[in-house]
């Protein structure tokens, strides 16, 4: 049906925006990939290319771009391959 929330493409950015906000509120890339998902889904919406699908099938794309964008997310900015994180003072220790 085309007068669905799910099929307004600005609905989906506005998602995005809305996602991307709470990630400045809990830092650490756990919603900064369902943000960009959320865009890039409102985008192929926008576009046409996501013109006639149903709800499902929208949710299953919406996860997949997110998943991809946590992947590459994760790539750039995650911990490097043998990169160990070490402790050399305890917040508790006296100065």
């Amino acid at each position: 049906m085309p007068g669905q929330l799910w099929t307004i493409w600005w609905a989906w950015v506005v998602l995005g925006f809305a996602l991307g906000g709470l990630e400045i509120l809990a830092p650490g890339f756990i919603f900064l990939g369902f943000a960009i998902g959320a865009a890039l889904t409102g985008v192929l919406i926008g576009v046409g290319i996501l013109g006639a699908v149903g709800l499902p099938a929208l949710i299953l794309i919406f996860a997949l771009l997110s998943l991809a964008a946590w992947y590459l997310l994760r790539a750039i900015f995650g911990k490097r391959p043998g990169q160990v994180k070490t402790w050399d003072r305890d917040i508790n220790d006296n100065p």
